[in-house]
């Protein structure tokens, strides 16, 4: 049995045989799975890429390395910030007057797809950043098999697993804090993690 730090290079194949894009927007259409994705990015402030992302890793078994996680997290969030949040105010702003002018309403649509379209770009960066990493330069490792058999038997250690990814380098996170205590969020990341099994990259 490989030593669960060394990077599996079965589990990181399976991973490049599956667009991220893709991957999302199944998972996205499964039942829940997007009202939990709004839930968590409303009320808890996280982002819906790096969410995905994550779950994108964990269905093939592997976890990012939290050094490597940080520099390119703050780069996502700049894109966030500045481009899809900016759209999608702009969409939210035209609401009301979509329902009384056509046009609006037109315009207010091709705004919701250009901000797809940068949800889109988003996560293919996210993509990049994993797939062309060098050899000497590695960005993400298996998720231990002890920790893998029990996320995959047990929801709630499931979700505590896909928090500490997302809270990965902030300070003051702990698995079972706050957040893990408001029954909408937490419910929320089990919706998502009751869809993913960790041991399919590795089959």
């Amino acid at each position: 049995m490989p030593d669960s730090m060394t990077l599996d290079s079965t589990r990181l194949q399976r991973l490049q045989q599956i667009p991220l894009w893709d991957f999302a927007l199944t998972l996205y259409a499964k039942p829940g799975v997007e009202a939990a994705c709004l839930t968590l990015q409303e009320e808890a402030g996280l982002d819906v890429c790096e969410l995905l992302f994550h779950c994108w890793l964990y269905s093939c078994g592997l976890e990012t390395k939290p050094a490597a996680l940080a520099h390119q997290r703050e780069q996502r969030c700049f894109w966030q910030r500045h481009v899809t949040a900016v759209l999608r105010g702009l969409r939210r702003d035209l609401k009301a007057s979509a329902a009384e002018r056509e046009s609006v309403a037109a315009l207010r649509e091709t705004i919701k797809q250009t901000e797809l379209m940068a949800e889109r770009e988003n996560l293919q960066r996210w993509q990049t950043w994993v797939w062309e990493a060098s050899a000497e330069e590695q960005r993400v490792t298996n998720i231990s098999t002890t920790i893998s058999t029990t996320i995959s038997t047990t929801p709630p250690n499931a979700a505590k697993w896909l928090l500490k990814q997302l809270f990965s380098g902030k300070s003051g996170f702990k698995p079972d804090d706050s957040f893990t205590r408001q029954e909408s969020l937490l419910r929320s990341i089990q919706t998502l993690t009751c869809q993913l099994d960790p041991y399919q990259g590795a089959r």
